[in-house]
């Protein structure tokens, strides 16, 4: 008998709960990095580099030594005599791909500001601080370039020996040829150049570490801030350290945010290992926000001429990219895959393009190194088409919103086999426009925004459709694109004897609400009270692999690992239910967490109380074992594929040239709904750092290769009072391949909310002739387009 029978007064997969591990947070007795003490630790600061590009001729560290509760001062060439592989190594592998050695600590040179040259250990943080000073280092500086294209054209040295040219990949998709000819026929042809400044990660908590490392079993206990712990695991074994994996365990406590910046291997968390390695007691180190702008890896940095023929119809022909992406000084884990694959990919966008061609030139720069973050690749690439699709609209003098529309891939299209290789799961795109564009009244606005005009008020009206790849997988897709580790994730699914449930799962929160939505995934399998689920992630120890979170992969993946792993104890438990009851397994039925015999409700037993017969083991099934448990590891057909439209209206000031935003409605699609109340929060999280990108936030550098914007007063995060209520709605487009329909929902709003406020902007500056500016817009730079200063 099928189990699709009706729960709808039971139902806890779809409903806004609550979060059950807010309560610990909000009150301060959740445990982060920083409050883990140990007996005996003490604590370390690192040295950086203040020059972006130098050779390091000499690193005197006596009179840091000799100072009153120093421990230890360690160089890079410590660590190289220590003899352990320190190496950071690169996960993603591209065709020709240049792989400099990448450090624990400088030993030759730096090569940019923050490098990592020398580690003190001492008795407090403030101790260890001080000393950093009276560390004497003699530089030999030499010339520097920041930025890709110039790191690439110019007559510069190398970041890298190994890369003289500093190209580490050329990177290219699809048919140039078969793209050329259609651009040659055909009606019109639009260039547009964007820049995509750096972002830098801003979580609620810098990075950190606490490592304690036993002399006498040799292992490594490590806490710290991490969204894969399973990842750091093998890194730190097989690249830096050379300590067995199986002799090391790391641990996630409560992570305060990471956006992509915690999903790597840095080495800081290495040194702090090393460090406790060399003295045998507890090392903490936690980093300053200061030290984590110059340190935790960037975003973004792209420079792109995009081009896109369209005929006079208004359908799209062809699109022709070509990006020069930073790398920064070193290679981090997915900086390969992140402007490669992630971003070529997703270039078709929403729409039916039959011939797309990319070309990415990775650059090494002396520059903080650049990895994923929060939209990484699906981003960038979103921004390109979108930002293409605007000025077609302008050139063909057609309504942004219907160009886009005519140019939609079908719902009954689907799967959809995009010119960028990758195949769309399910969509319905033109439902989620058409939701986006009736719920703020569009052609009212268009109205409005010709009366204003006459007026001398400039409003613009901004749509950005995007579609994001979420879940890379599978596997073995992974393999061949070049990933040095797997798609998959993993899940144990057990019933205690009492018959209370406990789920460990290989991803990592960061503060998405994962105890709540997996409780409710497991809970709505087994038919228990979501308060008798205990979702445990973070430690290496309890669960036994796992491959972390990060894009949009842990409703997906590990909530496709946590159905799959329920259903096998479920459908074990109606075995026992049915030998228990003496009927035949086709005869049990299930609903509520009730099995029964059907045609006879009074012959039930709940599956509570056949998980304590299961531990008895009294009376099982021949040749069963006890127990009701379930390990599974899930690894996807496909990627999984959210969308939607957003759209946000603007009105800018002509004297000053501010923006002020005033409504935003984001419709989003991400498969099945598990909590809508967190789907809303990861939304309007997802569209404010989508507007900070668009209008506040980007790293600079000054002349001699310094970050300017290394502290919050200088580096513009989005402050609440700069954003208005957001309006959301969703649609609901199931993923057919995915175990319980979900797509992920975690990074499409800031895919989305940059382009479009950049396309909200660009459309009230239109009278000016404006037809693109690049990020963040800030009021200067609108006044200016607007003829301010002439």
């Amino acid at each position: 008998m099928s189990d699709a029978e009706d729960r709808s007064d039971k139902r806890v997969f779809g409903k806004a709960i609550k979060r059950n591990e807010d309560i610990p947070l909000l009150t301060g007795s959740a445990t982060y990095t920083d409050d883990v003490m140990l007996r005996e630790m003490v604590h370390l600061a690192i040295r950086r580099s203040d020059h972006a590009h130098a050779t390091i001729v000499d690193i005197d560290t006596s009179e840091a030594e000799a100072m009153d509760g120093v421990i230890a001062v360690y160089t890079g060439e410590d660590v190289v005599e220590s003899g352990v592989p320190n190496t950071i190594p690169t996960a993603w592998m591209l065709p020709g791909l240049v792989t400099p050695q990448y450090r624990m600590l400088a030993v030759d040179k730096v090569r940019h500001e923050g490098d990592g040259i020398a580690a003190v250990v001492a008795e407090t943080p403030e101790k260890a601080r001080d000393a950093l000073d009276a560390i004497e280092v003699t530089y030999e500086k030499l010339e520097h370039v920041t930025d890709p294209v110039d790191a690439v054209e110019s007559d510069v040295p190398p970041v890298h020996d190994e890369a003289a040219d500093n190209v580490a990949f050329d990177f290219e998709l699809g048919e140039k040829d078969v793209v050329d000819e259609a651009f040659e026929a055909a009606d019109h042809v639009v260039s547009v150049d964007l820049r995509q400044p750096r972002i830098i990660p801003n979580a609620m908590e810098p990075r950190a570490a606490v490592a304690d490392w036993d002399r006498g079993t040799e292992e490594l206990r490590i806490w710290m801030t991490s969204q894969n712990p399973h990842l750091h695991r093998m890194l730190l074994s097989a690249g830096t350290l050379g300590v067995p994996e199986n002799k090391i365990q790391v641990i996630a406590p409560e992570v305060g945010g990471g956006f992509g910046s915690k999903i790597y291997h840095y080495p800081d968390e290495a040194v702090t290992a090393w460090c406790s390695m060399q003295l045998g007691r507890p090392v903490k180190w936690k980093a300053s926000r200061m030290e984590a702008y110059v340190t935790d890896c960037h975003g973004r940095d792209h420079t792109t001429t995009a081009e896109i023929a369209v005929n006079d119809d208004g359908t799209v022909q062809g699109v022709r990219v070509e990006t020069y992406a930073g790398l920064g000084a070193q290679l981090s884990q997915f900086a390969t895959a992140t402007p490669s694959y992630l971003y070529s990919t997703i270039l078709s966008g929403e729409y039916a393009i039959p011939a797309i061609y990319c070309r990415v030139i990775g650059a090494f720069t002396n520059t903080t190194p650049v990895d994923a973050y929060r939209g990484a690749g699906r981003a960038e690439g979103i921004y390109v088409i979108e930002r293409l699709m605007d000025v077609a609209a302008r050139e063909l003098d057609m309504d942004p919103a219907e160009f886009r529309r005519r140019n939609l891939i079908p719902a009954d299209q689907f799967p959809y086999q995009t010119a960028a290789a990758v195949i769309y799961d399910s969509g319905e795109y033109e439902r989620a426009m058409d939701t986006a564009l009736e719920h703020i009244g569009y052609d009212d606005l268009r109205e409005r925004q010709k009366a204003l005009r006459e007026e001398g008020r400039y409003l613009g009206i901004g749509v950005g459709n995007f579609v994001e790849s979420a879940g890379l997988s599978p596997s073995g897709l992974a393999g061949d694109l070049g990933a040095q580790a797997g798609g998959w994730e993993s899940s144990i699914v057990r019933f205690d004897s009492t018959g209370t449930v406990t789920v460990l799962v290989g991803t990592a929160d960061q503060g998405q609400g994962h105890r709540t939505t997996f409780a409710q995934i497991a809970a709505e399998e087994l038919g228990v009270d979501i308060d008798a689920v205990n979702v445990v992630e973070g430690d290496t120890d309890q669960i036994p692999q796992g491959m972390g979170t990060y894009g949009s992969r842990s409703a997906s993946v590990g909530g496709g690992a946590i159905a799959r792993g329920a259903r096998d104890v479920r459908e074990k438990a109606r075995e026992i239910a049915a030998h228990q009851l003496e009927a035949s397994v086709e005869d049990i039925g299930f609903d509520d967490g009730e099995f029964h015999v059907v045609g006879a409700p009074d012959r039930s037993m709940h599956i509570q109380a056949v998980a304590a017969q299961a531990y008895l083991g009294h009376n099982l099934p021949e040749e069963m074992d006890p127990g009701l448990e379930s390990t599974n590891f899930y690894d996807p057909e496909n990627f999984t594929f959210p969308f939607g439209t957003h759209v946000a209206v603007v009105e800018i000031d002509p004297e000053t040239g501010a923006i002020d935003l005033e409504r935003y409605v984001a419709v989003d699609d991400c498969g099945e709904i598990i909590n809508p109340l967190i789907v809303e929060g990861q939304v309007h999280g997802g569209i404010a750092q989508g507007i900070g990108a668009a209008l506040y936030e980007g790293a600079v550098y000054d002349d001699d290769g310094h970050l300017t914007t290394r502290r919050m007063d200088e580096y513009a995060v989005p402050h609440a009072t700069y954003l208005p209520d957001f309006e959301t709605e969703n649609t609901v487009t199931p993923s057919p391949h995915n175990p319980i329909g979900v797509k992920g929902v975690g990074e499409s709003a800031t895919i989305a909310a940059a382009p479009t406020i950049v396309s909200a902007v660009v459309d009230a500056l239109e009278p000016f002739g404006v037809t693109h500016l690049d990020m963040p817009i800030t009021p200067e730079r609108v006044w200016r387009a607007m003829g301010g200063g002439d």
